[in-house]
């Protein structure tokens, strides 16, 4: 099912303001493809469901390779290829899989021309966002610098230049890179993942009683939603909704 991309994308049109019933706190990573993936199935399914106003999203930082270099020689292609033992055609065969799956929900990846990078920056980057209001327009336009216009995340000039379109102050953007702001926040967030069993991203959590691991189908998100918005006070504690097509990212792989 097509779902075309908006411009300029307007966060209002998935994401509540005021009074929320529903809290969706979402661990992801800028340069994994199925949290962009997941993200846009979550809209899909936000989009239709009859208590979108009620639900507020939160990202939560989640780095899938904290060592990775800022600034790497290999294409992606390459990376992919060392990292998991395969041909540089096998890995441009699993990039072709998470591109024809990115263009059902109206997304289009460019791995020829992806940037390896150190996504830190760019988390501290949301988190000062989030600070200002602005964490939804920042999160997709992060995403969509890696994924479709092939921007390095990981290089300063190029974070202010995102956040600026974000809506972000430049010399506040500015200051924050050129020092630890936000840093702590980041690792704690990653810290609290592993406290509430994220072993993969994109994963999300639904009043801390639901979980969705994976790019699920949208109908998994929309069972979650449902169930969540209804039974909220008489849920158990925590609750996983999974599907046998829930792909995501983990240190090691993307599956």
């Amino acid at each position: 099912m097509d779902f075309p991309l908006r411009e300029p994308y307007n966060k209002d049109v998935f994401y509540g303001r005021g009074e929320t019933d529903m809290k969706i706190e979402i661990w992801s990573d800028f340069v994994c493809p199925f949290c962009y993936i997941g993200k846009r199935r979550l809209e899909q399914a936000l989009e239709n469901f009859p208590n979108e106003e009620k639900a507020e999203v939160v990202y939560k930082s989640f780095e899938l390779d904290p060592n990775a270099e800022r600034s790497s020689k290999q294409s992606m292609h390459e990376k992919l290829a060392a990292k998991y033992g395969r041909s540089l055609e096998e890995a441009k065969e699993m990039t072709r899989n998470m591109e024809e799956q990115a263009s059902m929900v109206g997304l289009d990846f460019r791995f020829d021309t992806m940037v390896p990078t150190n996504t830190m920056d760019a988390h501290r980057i949301a988190k000062l966002a989030e600070t200002k209001g602005l964490d939804q327009e920042t999160s997709e336009i992060l995403f969509r610098a890696v994924f479709t216009d092939s921007k390095d995340i990981g290089d300063h000039e190029t974070l202010i230049e995102l956040a600026q379109e974000a809506g972000l102050d430049q010399s506040e953007v500015r200051q924050v890179l050129e020092s630890t702001d936000y840093m702590e926040l980041v690792r704690t967030e990653e810290t609290e993942a592993h406290q509430v069993g994220v072993q993969g991203v994109p994963f999300f959590v639904i009043n801390r009683k639901y979980a969705v691991s994976g790019a699920q189908p949208k109908e998994i998100f929309t069972q979650a939603l449902e169930k969540a918005y209804s039974e909220e006070k008489q849920a158990p504690a925590f609750e996983t909704f999974s599907g046998q097509n829930g792909a995501s990212c983990t240190d090691d792989s993307c599956e």
